[in-house]
């Protein structure tokens, strides 16, 4: 992603709509918008096509988009201020950190749109389906909330697979190509640029149950002494 111009100007003309301390927010994202029927989150909004088409879409719901790359985000925030949006809001954090900005059971829905997938074996752990994000997702989501997940990596979607469940996450409207009849849903940028390309587009949810027996006893790592698996680095597309 290349270094936006005046970002700092930019990011200041939209204001309104970042929120620069999202730990003070925890619990009460929902005074920002009293009648919102479902607080919705995006893990990694890129330029956020998908994030300002699909709440223009819901208007009755709020949506909260983080991202780690600023120059990319500014872009987002341009284009709520641009549409007119008064039920979406930005904000610079890390995933690994989630329960730090939302209280338990505060998020409805999460999504996740084609995240880095992390090929090598050793980097499993920054993968954004990995049992340990899957775990912290469970921390801020309400019983039955769900996690909508795409992805153009066959292998990063294969294996995802096998690891929603083991979260306690029941899979269902499983697809290996999203738009084989049709549009599906809204796109972002790089979702275009793959279906134009015809690369299929893998799709799942992910519905919160009962947690397993197997992960009763589970540590998130950013609890373990001397750091740990929690640190990351800039994991989404800048889409």
């Amino acid at each position: 992603m290349r270094k936006k111009p005046n970002l700092g100007t930019r990011m200041e003309r939209c204001a309104s709509v970042l929120i620069e301390r999202p730990e003070e927010q925890r619990g009460h994202w929902r005074d920002l918008m009293p009648e919102a029927k479902e607080l919705r989150l995006e893990v990694g909004c890129g330029k956020g096509r998908f994030t300002v088409e699909t709440a223009a879409q819901h208007p009755d719901c709020m949506f909260v988009a983080i991202e780690r790359v600023p120059d990319a985000m500014v872009i987002a925030m341009e284009r709520a201020e641009q549409m007119g949006l008064r039920n979406v809001w930005f904000v610079d954090c890390d995933a690994a950190r989630l329960r730090e900005y939302f209280a338990p059971g505060e998020v409805d829905m999460i999504y996740l749109n084609f995240s880095d997938p992390w090929p090598s074996n050793r980097h499993s752990k920054r993968r954004l389906t990995h049992t340990d994000f899957l775990m912290r997702y469970r921390q801020v989501l309400r019983d039955q909330g769900q996690i909508h997940f795409k992805t153009d990596n066959k292998d990063l979607f294969e294996w995802s697979l096998f690891q929603f469940p083991k979260a306690g996450f029941a899979l269902s409207e499983v697809t290996r190509d999203l738009h084989a009849n049709g549009i599906c849903g809204v796109m972002t940028d790089y979702e275009e640029k793959f279906h134009q390309m015809g690369i299929p587009i893998d799709r799942c949810v992910g519905t919160m149950g009962p947690l397993p027996a197997e992960m009763d006893r589970w540590i998130d790592p950013l609890d373990k002494p001397h750091g740990g698996e929690g640190e990351t680095e800039p994991q989404d597309e800048a889409d």
